[in-house]
């Protein structure tokens, strides 16, 4: 099998500088000492280490005018940041003691502007079409800035400031920010709290308001001001030791929803670590891989244009895997499989429950899952005051140890799972040489020995004819060569006769390799094999099935929404809850005869699917199907943005009744499709 150069194909820009790294602090003071220059030069080692640095295209952070800087900030306040230049250390003491959690140098100025620069030059690449994505590697970060007061660190808003110049200079209408560092940006919320055209989603360690920045405006109730009301979202945590199930769950059930329905044309990430394992901030549980997959989950919209700018992250290994994990990520690799239950916390499903509730009366997609009752909180809390910005010597011991614990096993896996070779091959002859896709997606010529295929075809008899046992042992090559590791998903053409038959052999060749777990996504007609054992290896969910029915824990089937808002929320709120609890090691996509779906449709199924499955996905379409429609899942499965599904439409009350139908059956099991605490 040829090795891929997934680097060309994919288009991510890393911005830098290493002056970024002169600001200091000068004097004691132990609330400030963590936001250190290593944050950025252990970041940088990680990620050229890794190389991946070297697969992205490189470039280097120039300052932001003063002119720039006044998208956001006052002139007054950008003049006084240029005076610290000039100060002496007693000046800059006493100018930072009049903010809140801050600190100036003399290269303050200078490092705040290459971290604006480095956002605007991130948007203008993205933007012009030079990248697809990309990451500002930047310090001082920025999210905590306003108008006309450093705070939290942040001296210059640099993600507003690139927001408001993607309006300004590229005229975008639609702009979604997620800021998924652990403390509020309160900045961003103020600049615009009152513009429709931002949508900014923040996640946040809030303790009823007892942890930094102790603000009444950073819960859940907090939509927005005057046109800007719905355009604010805010998901309060209310404990420590939120992990991967509690943000997988707050990506499917309130930001993708929101999000899908606002129809952004660009993604801006305040990309905080904060909110990883070991962090003394945040104290959360969640791994470095699982911002891999949020960032996948988010490369679904605005064609995948998604800038991300570094916020805060004080743990110097959890933070630099963490940003590995994103950039790789953003290349398009594979998330590395999520450990552990994914079950989410009681305590995060009350703030998932809240923030749906404030949120529904402005998103139509929050109001298609049924009504969602505001909780009464459980304000149990181990402290009785505030809480302070950092934690004790017990709790940073006990944090310590658990990052470690966590980062050893990540290592590991990546060590016994290394990317595949191949990231992509396609067994498609049969639907002609007109296919247009990525120079380093596999044409696979090769079969599974003729001995091995004949032995699987005995078992059906649809499967005696030549053109069915061609395609079975195209379809078995490549499913060992995901099995292996060799290559990470597959598509391979079926014909109608041989579908199920097909599918059948491909479930139980899976399941032959001792422990795997395997996800079957059925579209069209398609019937579960009568005498496949029901003993949890393997998940059959049916689209297009002829009722919504929970035939057993695993074995659902849903009928084909109407309508895109009837389809997203089936893909947001039952199948993608459903796989991340089921933890496939596989999974399959049958299209089938009659599947129904259009092709922006199936695109968007495949690259979600995708993610929770560590990339291993083998798509089975009919041969019949159009060239593009196989052409677009090679794209997604090779990690490209999926079309757009076009306007946002209501779902159908017949589509809304048998989800919430199913979801009600199903939720004893498989916790992961809850919203609110039962």
């Amino acid at each position: 099998m040829a090795q891929s150069d997934h680097s060309q194909a994919m288009g991510t820009a890393l911005v830098y500088h290493e002056a970024m790294t002169e600001a200091r602090l000068l004097w004691e003071d132990p609330e400030c000492e963590i936001e250190s220059p290593e944050r950025l030069t252990t970041a940088l080692e990680c990620l050229q280490q890794r190389g991946l640095e070297q697969r992205c295209l490189r470039l280097t952070a120039q300052e932001a005018s003063e002119a720039e800087l006044g998208l956001v900030h006052s002139p007054e306040y950008v003049a006084l940041m240029r005076r610290t230049q000039a100060l002496g250390m007693g000046e800059l003491q006493e100018l930072s003691g009049q903010y809140d959690a801050i600190y100036f140098h003399p290269s303050t100025f200078r490092c705040a502007r290459l971290a604006a620069g480095a956002g605007l030059q991130l948007v203008d690449a993205v933007l012009t079409g030079a990248v697809h994505n990309g990451l500002a590697l930047v310090r001082p970060p920025g999210h905590h800035s306003q108008r006309a007061a450093a705070n939290g660190f942040c001296v210059f808003n640099n993600v507003a400031i690139a927001a408001k110049h993607a309006q300004q200079k590229h005229g975008l209408h639609r702009i979604l920010i997620v800021d998924w560092d652990v403390h509020h940006g309160q900045g961003i919320q103020y600049i615009f709290e009152d513009d429709p055209g931002v949508l900014y989603f923040s996640w946040h360690r809030y303790e009823h308001g007892r942890f930094w920045p102790y603000l009444r405006e950073s819960n859940a109730d907090a939509v927005g001001q005057g046109q800007g009301r719905g355009f604010t979202v805010n998901l309060p945590w209310n404990q420590v030791g939120m992990g991967n199930a509690d943000y997988v769950a707050a990506f499917l059930h309130v930001l993708l929803p929101v999000a899908f329905e606002f129809d952004p044309e660009l993604v801006l990430v305040a990309a905080g670590f904060d909110s990883a394992i070991g962090d003394p901030e945040g104290q959360m549980q969640a791994t470095p891989e699982c911002f891999a997959h949020l960032t996948q989950l988010l490369q679904v919209l605005a064609g995948g244009r998604v800038c991300a700018m570094l916020e805060g992250g004080y743990h110097l290994e959890s933070l630099s895997q963490s940003v590995c994990m994103m950039v790789q990520a953003l290349l398009g690799d594979p998330a590395p499989p999520l450990s552990g239950p994914m079950v989410p916390h009681h305590s995060a499903l009350e703030s998932i429950q809240s923030v749906r509730a404030a949120q529904a009366p402005h998103w139509t997609s929050l109001q298609q899952q049924g009504p969602a009752p505001i909780p009464t909180p459980s304000t149990h809390s181990p402290e009785g005051g505030p809480f302070s910005l950092l934690p004790g010597g017990s709790e940073l011991k006990t944090a310590a140890a658990q990052a470690a614990t966590a980062l050893s096993s990540l290592l590991d896996q990546l060590r016994l799972r290394p990317t595949p070779p191949v990231r992509t091959a396609v067994a498609l002859t049969s639907l002609g040489a007109g296919l247009v896709l990525p120079a380093d997606v596999l044409h696979e010529e090769g079969s599974a020995p003729q001995e091995e295929t004949q032995a699987w075809a005995r078992l059906h008899k649809a499967l005696a004819k030549d053109e069915a046992l061609t395609t079975l042992g195209k379809v078995l090559y490549l499913l060992d060569g995901i099995l292996d590791g060799q290559m990470s998903s597959g598509i391979a053409a079926t014909p109608a006769p041989a579908a199920a038959a097909t599918l059948d052999v491909a479930i139980r060749r899976g399941l032959s390799q001792g422990d795997q777990r395997v996800l079957c996504v059925a579209v069209g007609q398609l019937d579960r094999p009568s005498d496949l054992a029901d003993d949890g290896r393997n998940l059959w969910l049916n689209i297009r099935g002829k009722e919504a029915a929970a035939l057993s824990t695993f074995h659902v089937s849903v009928p084909l929404p109407e309508t895109t808002g009837g389809f997203l929320n089936c893909v947001l709120a039952l199948v993608l809850p459903l796989a991340y609890g089921f933890q496939p090691d596989l999974v399959l996509l049958a299209l089938g005869p009659a599947h129904g779906l259009q092709d922006p449709q199936a695109a968007l199924l495949a690259a979600l699917l995708r993610v929770p499955a560590g990339g291993g996905v083998l798509a089975l379409v009919d041969v019949e199907s159009t060239p593009r429609l196989a052409e677009v899942l090679a794209r997604v499965l090779h990690g490209e943005a999926p079309p757009s599904l076009g306007p946002f439409s209501v779902a159908s009350p017949e589509d809304t009744q048998a989800l919430m139908y199913l979801r009600g059956q199903l939720e004893p099991h498989w916790k992961m499709l809850q919203v609110a605490v039962l």
